[in-house]
């Protein structure tokens, strides 16, 4: 994002990135914390995962296991819940909890969730933003034509919408989680209360990306208004 130092990355950048680097830290250390409490009823992630896919009526949708220490996610295009080394066959509150997370998107994707339907639509258009709106910029700056550094801000803000429709993707997936795993006796009241912890250490992570991406965005703004009084 422009390779240089100016008062706007230090102003906006180093802290989003400081943010964003606490919200990394202290998911990791949430997660190693309740990683080494175990459930009473003392089910695997992977089962927890499974039942609860069951009891929805989502038989068809595959668990695997995927390389990676917190690489868990759910594929709507394979219909597959992939959990991570640590978490698949671990019987830890923070690992079922992980796994409910993700049981809870393929739940959003049965129900046709509209702010997961909304967000898998446009990652396309997000994609191909993200890829031309550095490029799109620079070839305005070199050739002092502004509607195309325009544009590429214009790109580039596709990753802000993508962010903000993410969040409350990922804060139902939680809550979805939560209220199974203690309504259903998957976990007991105090280990709802890690699990929660877990959840809300991750979901953290994803409100650091929103701030990291208007910093950014709002730098571009910055910095395209500074050229064009200069020019």
């Amino acid at each position: 994002m422009f390779w240089y130092i100016d008062r706007y990355y230090i102003l906006l950048i180093i802290p989003a990135m400081l943010i964003a680097l606490f919200a990394q830290m202290r998911v990791q250390s949430t997660f190693r914390q309740y990683s080494r409490v175990y459930s009473s009823r003392g089910a695997t992630a992977a089962q927890v995962a499974r039942d609860i896919l069951d009891q929805n009526g989502l038989r068809q949708v595959r668990i695997e296991r995927v390389s990676g220490n917190l690489t868990d996610h759910y594929d709507p295009r394979a219909n597959v819940v992939r959990l991570s080394d640590p978490v698949y066959g671990s019987s830890s509150i923070a690992a079922i909890g992980v796994a409910a997370h993700e049981v809870g998107h393929a739940i959003q994707h049965a129900e046709e969730y509209v702010p997961l339907t909304l967000r898998n639509a446009i990652i396309p258009v997000t994609n191909l933003g993200s890829r031309l709106s550095i490029p799109l910029i620079l070839l305005g700056l070199v050739f002092s034509f502004q509607p195309l550094v325009e544009l590429g801000i214009l790109a580039f803000s596709l990753m802000v919408v993508f962010q903000l429709v993410t969040l409350p993707v990922e804060f139902d997936a939680s809550h979805r989680a939560l209220r199974t795993l203690g309504g259903e006796g998957y976990l007991t009241r105090d280990e709802v209360a890690g699990a929660r912890s877990v959840l809300t250490a991750a979901a953290l992570t994803y409100v650091a990306a929103l701030i990291t991406a208007v910093a950014q965005l709002l730098r571009l703004v910055l910095l395209f208004g500074r050229w064009d009084r200069d020019d």
